[in-house]
């Protein structure tokens, strides 16, 4: 499985960093950063 993702603004990201996907203070999603695709 795999997405993509537009961010709202800058962040500095590298592969294999963790993240997490929050909405209204709750986590609706986690992973790792697979590839940086541009």
């Amino acid at each position: 499985m795999s997405i993509t993702v537009k961010l709202i603004s800058p962040i500095a990201m590298e592969e294999g960093l963790r993240f997490a996907i929050r909405e209204g203070g709750r986590t609706v999603g986690a992973g790792v950063v697979a590839k940086i695709l541009g």
